[in-house]
């Protein structure tokens, strides 16, 4: 991959050889300045959060939970406890395995300055302590019917609505949720909610700027102040322990092994509404381990971490179309590359340009051979279904950044740079004043909010890169309930 230095200094007795940098073969790019270059990219991708920014966070979170208190209130369908999963990052950034397809593109800078992404479970199975058996009789792999057999009268009942119905030759019926169902009661029930909280609206309250249903998830950009943020909405149903068909998984060697417990990665998982490229979407769910990753993702380097960043960014833009690889791949691949490699190596902190063009070539690989497992379920090969025609074309599109990684990665500093430049002139034309919360009536309680931006400045400082899980009761929207990893704030 890199051309090793050559020696300073001959042996006693004979002629010095010149030394030379370290070299990329393949492209013949400096090593230390692809380093460089990632490193600037680092600092133009990851923003510091002042404490009105911090204060603009919290009022959106803030803002979104009030909201989804009320949809909960409209006809009880969702849990009155609820757990919901918080994610830095929106759906097009990867942070779960959906179809980016269905989804309508929006641009940092343009359309928003922060994106995130919330799993709000519909269905709970949380008592069960033996590995969770799912429907996969009629799906493809790493996907799964829900019959809701598995629950009470009173859970059928409310849901009978979206669920597509079977009967049995019996006179049996069973009733399968449906993610498409799903999506629509969602969706629906939060245009609701939006429309009478904007007919009383609150000083300080997030100005909605659009409200839009892709495919089965719901996007929502909040202007709050001079920020705006994207919310990707995820319905999901949420069970605890680990489904039966990853139990395999679990006897393999590990990165992570020794430095999180396998209580912590294998907590719960998700059923999220994508369906396979065969699949029924009426009644397909697809397996997400979203919180298993918030887990793994904190034994992965910083420099490893960057690297990713970077890439991802190249191959957001230049493998658009037609979609085919989605962010989502190349985290499964980095993954797989730390059950691969030494961690000694891949510690390394001046080895971000190394991975890079591990990453790069990963990528390349999986897309020859049309083979790139699922890091959980690895005989589920999230690449089968596309055409050798596809495949080919993204393999040589990444061949042209193979052969020439700095100017890809100067590109993508361009890009990161002329949004932060977008997100500053909105700021500058926005306000500059501080924003009560939605429950602030506009006196003198804006103490305690400027106590709690400087804790959300300071939780950001210090868990750069993690996800944030939040407890949430509809009945208490008041407190916030921060948990990042398994401390609570």
């Amino acid at each position: 991959m890199a051309a090793p230095l050559a020696s300073k200094a001959g042996s006693a007795g004979t002629t010095s050889k010149p030394s030379f940098p370290e070299l990329d073969f393949r492209s013949g790019a400096r090593v230390e300045e692809l380093n460089k270059l990632i490193q600037e990219f680092t600092k133009h991708d990851q923003r510091e959060y002042d404490d009105q920014r911090a204060l603009e966070i919290h009022t959106a979170k803030d803002f979104i939970f009030s909201m989804l208190g009320m949809v909960q209130k409209l006809d009880q369908k969702l849990p009155v406890a609820n757990e919901y999963l918080l994610l830095s990052g929106g759906v097009r950034e990867g942070v779960v395995d959906i179809d980016l397809d269905e989804l309508n593109v929006y641009a940092r800078g343009t359309d928003y300055d922060m994106d995130f992404t919330l799993l709000v479970p519909a269905l709970k199975l949380h008592d069960r302590n033996q590995p969770v058996t799912l429907d996969m009789r009629h799906s493809a792999l790493c996907h799964s019917w829900l019959s809701l057999r598995l629950f009470d009268e009173g859970t059928i009942s409310k849901w009978k609505d979206c669920c597509t119905i079977v009967d049995h030759i019996n006179g049996a019926t069973n009733y399968f949720f449906s993610p498409t169902k799903v999506a629509d009661w969602f969706y629906d029930s939060i245009s609701i909610v939006l429309s009478e909280i904007q007919k009383k609206p609150q000083r300080g309250m997030p100005k909605v700027e659009k409200v839009e249903k892709n495919g089965t998830i719901i996007s929502i950009i909040l202007g709050v102040g001079s920020s705006r943020m994207l919310y990707d909405i995820v319905p999901v149903v949420s069970f605890k322990g680990w489904p039966a068909v990853a139990q395999s998984w679990l006897m393999e060697n590990h990165f992570w092994d020794g430095k999180i417990t396998e209580e912590e990665v294998i907590s719960g998982f998700y059923l999220v509404p994508a369906c396979s490229y065969k699949g029924k979407k009426d009644n397909e769910w697809r397996l997400s381990f979203a919180r298993s990753e918030v887990q793994l993702k904190k034994c992965i380097s910083s420099s490893l971490m960057q690297a990713y960043q970077a890439c991802k960014a190249i191959i957001i833009k230049l493998l658009s179309r037609p979609k085919a690889i989605s962010p989502y791949h190349l985290r499964s691949m980095m993954l797989w590359a730390c059950d691969r490699l030494p961690a000694s190596y891949l510690a390394q902190e001046d080895y971000a340009a190394h991975f890079l063009l591990g990453l790069i070539d990963d990528l390349q690989h999986c897309l020859v051979n049309k083979m790139c497992p699922n890091y959980f379920i690895p005989q589920c090969n999230m690449l089968e279904h596309l055409s050798e025609e596809t495949v080919m074309l993204h393999a040589r599109k990444l061949s042209s950044v193979r052969s020439d990684p700095a100017e890809h990665l100067r590109t993508a500093i361009e890009h990161v740079k002329a949004a932060n430049r977008l997100t500053l002139e909105l700021q500058r034309r926005g306000s500059t004043t501080s924003i009560p919360s939605p429950q602030s009536d506009g006196g003198d309680t804006n103490q305690p909010d400027d106590r709690l931006a400087k804790k959300l400045q300071q939780l950001v400082t210090e868990n750069p890169g993690k996800s944030i899980s939040v407890f949430i009761n509809p009945d208490d929207v008041t407190r916030p309930h921060f948990r990042i990893d398994d401390k609570f704030f």
